[in-house]
């Protein structure tokens, strides 16, 4: 089901260029994208988002990872593990995507800036780019956070074996009160078993 307010479909027309950029730069990135709104949208309606919300979730995960547009080929496209360098450079990509979708000046673009800032915090603050913790992350930031972390798991990569559905669960059901918010993970959990993005 689609959600939509006029607000933010207006900010995610006008930034739709970011998306086709992104892809250019970075297809894997891109179509990770497009899975995680659908995955987001899914789980914002099941946690019960008001239409506003939903709407603004939407933008937020479409541009969640718009800041790799700004790091450079040789960590992006990195065929091995990032060492510990690398890996606080590719943590400034949520700084970098805030910036990038602030600067459209939009209506509503700082309240999405503002997610895709915080969408790789952890429930128990031990994420980045601020260590903020529990219902001090926005919610529409804690359920990217899960989506996020669901599709990339079942990602292949040459340091890692495609996960299975039932691998990826019980890492999200570890991880659930430290990186993720609890709620959040059990609404997850009831929707993903019939979700058209679910990972075999």
């Amino acid at each position: 089901m689609l959600h939509s307010h006029p607000v933010f479909d207006a900010l995610l027309s006008g930034t739709k260029a970011l998306s086709v950029a992104l892809g250019f730069r970075d297809q894997a990135t891109q179509q990770h994208a497009d899975r995680v709104v659908g995955l987001s949208q899914a789980l914002g309606h099941a946690c019960q988002l008001t239409l506003a919300e939903l709407s603004l979730l939407r933008v937020a995960a479409t541009f969640h990872d718009v800041g790799k547009i700004g790091i450079p080929d040789r960590i992006l496209h990195k065929p091995g593990r990032l060492d510990s360098d690398e890996r606080q450079q590719m943590q400034l990509h949520s700084e970098i995507g805030e910036r990038i979708v602030a600067a459209s000046e939009l209506d509503g673009a700082d309240s999405a800036a503002r997610i895709i800032r915080h969408h790789h915090e952890h429930f128990d603050g031990r994420g980045y780019p601020d260590g903020i913790a529990g219902e001090s992350i926005p919610i529409c930031s804690r359920i990217i956070s899960v989506c996020d972390s669901y599709d990339a798991m079942g990602a292949a990569r040459t340091y890692q074996n495609t996960r299975s559905h039932r691998d990826i669960m019980a890492i999200l059901a570890e991880e659930s009160g430290s990186k993720h918010d609890p709620a959040v993970v059990r609404a997850f959990s009831e929707l993903i078993g019939s979700n058209p993005y679910r990972i075999a």
